[in-house]
């Protein structure tokens, strides 16, 4: 037996380390994750060679790891930039559209003003020569307001037509009464009569209310259009919260640390952290569609009673109308203004006979066919703008609820829906299980990705839900025909992007919200401080009357 005994103990260990070695995990290479980690221009020297402990993550799952601490860092850092990078993807194609449509829009709206200004221009010269050009500034004046107007809105459209139509009375009673002297006295109580007489007849009244109504829907749909490019120009920089670039880094780099690089995350999963990091954009919903009804409504209009291009187009005809219908009603005009103004001193007769042959109109307008002008403005037309931008509207309502799901249907991003089961659900290659949480800021206490503080609203999501506000009442104005007052929003609107948040109706400016002490100690600070300081008062005051209640008792 004793014999035996050293041999038999000898193969009892080796057989026992053989078994040790066996249990011992191998460890795993991790040059495909140094090598994508390279590809982003990180420095090789942070990524192991071969699975390391991973008690030093702070966010990936600890346990064996392929990555460092400082390919954790840098894979945070990434991870941040590659959400703001796709995010703005998605939301400057939409801003590029309303770009390009306010482009298109103002553009036209500018080439009809200037083509029914050139065509007045070439016709009333080739219908009444010498007279229209002594008188044309009259008529530049006119355009001139109209583009005012177009370009900066401070021209109230309804006292410009009316004065351009007591102007244009002045010169025509003048060139009808050749025969006598008028003061500038005189002239302006001529103009009084515009609105009683009636002298150019009814165009007056109905070229104002078209001319009103097509202008403030025009240039309200163009600022629509630029109101909405601004807005999503503003929100598609995004500054994600440090839990939300946590939950980033968890869902698209912490997979790499477990070699896991093909594999993509849950769809699932990516939509609650994009909804958790999108929360406040998702606040913007209900406005932003309420915006695009109130487009949609003043683009029907302009398809129908208030066409600009309709009211603009034959604008000159209208006019000559008018002319026109004064000249023929040139007496009974007169005589009433005569009554009601006093007798004019009549001229000498020399000038009066020269006075009356430069002055006599020698030719009525031509009659008006539409077939025969040009039609189109900047290459196109404006049902033809309408119908294009209508579609583009109609396909961005709903933006921001669907910007969590349109990131998450990125394939660079997520895996796709039917990849439940062959996914990354942020702690390994499983199926993910939570439901999805709602849209907006409120929804997102239930979140389980991301914390989010509910409480504090985004301070720039506020402005654009503020901007959005505003222009859909104008909207809604010009629908209705009624003119509305602009206001430049730039400043109302403006931030360097959505982080910061501030309580509903409670929303301090940033001079408040930023004031802070010589001490460093901010202003909410002194108040707590002063606040303990006022509740801990009565504890002392009991505190004092039990020590005398006992000293007294001693004293006893």
């Amino acid at each position: 037996m004793a014999r035996f005994g050293l041999p038999a103990l000898l193969c009892a260990l080796a057989v026992l380390c053989t078994a040790l070695l066996a249990a011992e995990p191998k460890s795993k290479s991790c040059s495909e994750v140094r090598r994508l980690y390279v590809s982003k221009g990180f420095n090789k020297n942070d990524a192991p060679t071969h699975e390391i402990n991973g008690d030093h993550l702070k966010i990936c799952p600890q346990g064996y790891t392929c990555c460092s601490q400082e390919m954790e860092e840098k894979y945070s850092l990434q991870s941040k930039d590659d959400f703001k990078s796709v995010v703005s993807e998605q939301c400057n194609q939409l801003q590029a559209v309303f770009a390009s449509r306010y482009k298109k829009f103002d553009e036209f709206f500018k080439e009809l003003l200037e083509n029914a200004e050139k065509s007045l221009n070439d016709m009333f010269v080739k219908t009444y020569g010498r007279l229209y050009m002594q008188n044309s500034e009259l008529f530049k004046d006119l355009f001139g307001e109209l583009k005012r107007y177009y370009v900066a809105g401070s021209v109230n459209l309804e006292e410009m037509l009316s004065d351009f139509w007591a102007r244009l009375l002045e010169r025509m009673f003048r060139l009808v009464n050749s025969q006598y002297h008028f003061t500038d006295e005189y002239l302006e109580c001529v103009s009084k009569y515009t609105e009683q007489l009636k002298p150019f007849g009814d165009v007056p009244r109905k070229l104002k209310l078209q001319v009103t109504r097509a202008f403030v829907a025009a240039r309200t749909f163009a600022q629509g259009l630029a109101v909405a490019r601004d807005v999503v120009s503003k929100v598609s920089v995004v500054n994600p919260t440090a839990q939300c670039t946590q939950a980033l880094l968890k869902m698209t780099y912490c997979s790499h640390c477990q070699g896991l690089v093909s594999v993509k995350p849950c769809y699932n999963y990516c939509s609650n952290i994009m909804r958790g990091c999108l929360a406040n954009q998702g606040d913007l919903d209900f406005e932003w569609n309420n915006f695009i009804d109130a487009m949609l409504m003043v683009a029907e209009r302009l398809e129908g009673p208030f066409n600009i291009e309709s009211v603009m187009d034959p604008i000159d005809v209208k006019i000559s109308d008018a002319i026109m219908n004064m000249q023929e009603n040139s007496v009974q005009v007169s005589q009433k203004v005569f009554q009601g103004c006093g007798p004019p001193k009549p001229l000498p007769a020399g000038r009066t006979s020269r006075s009356i042959s430069e002055g006599a109109f020698s030719a009525r307008f031509r009659p008006y066919h539409p077939e025969e002008r040009p039609t189109t403005a900047a290459g196109t037309s404006l049902d033809r703008l309408v119908t294009d931008v209508k579609e583009k509207l109609k396909q961005a309502k709903k933006f921001w609820s669907s910007l969590p799901g349109s990131v998450c249907s990125d394939e660079r991003v997520a895996a796709g829906r039917g990849a439940d089961d062959d996914c990354w659900n942020g702690r390994g290659r499983s199926r993910y299980l939570f439901a999805v949480t709602g849209n907006g800021l409120a929804n997102q206490g239930s979140n389980p990705e991301v914390q989010v503080d509910t409480s504090k609203p985004d301070i720039l999501i506020l402005r654009q839900i503020m901007a959005l506000r505003v222009m859909t009442s104008k909207m809604k104005n010009a629908y209705n025909g009624n003119d509305v007052d602009f206001f430049d929003i730039s400043d109302e609107s403006s931030g360097e992007g959505s982080g910061s948040g501030c309580e509903y109706q409670q929303c301090p400016s940033e001079f408040e919200y930023n004031a802070t002490d010589h001490s460093g100690k901010s202003a909410n600070d002194k108040a707590s401080g002063t606040g303990g300081l006022a509740r801990a008062q009565p504890y002392l005051l009991a505190v004092f009357c039990s020590l005398l209640l006992v000293m007294q008792r001693e004293w006893r």
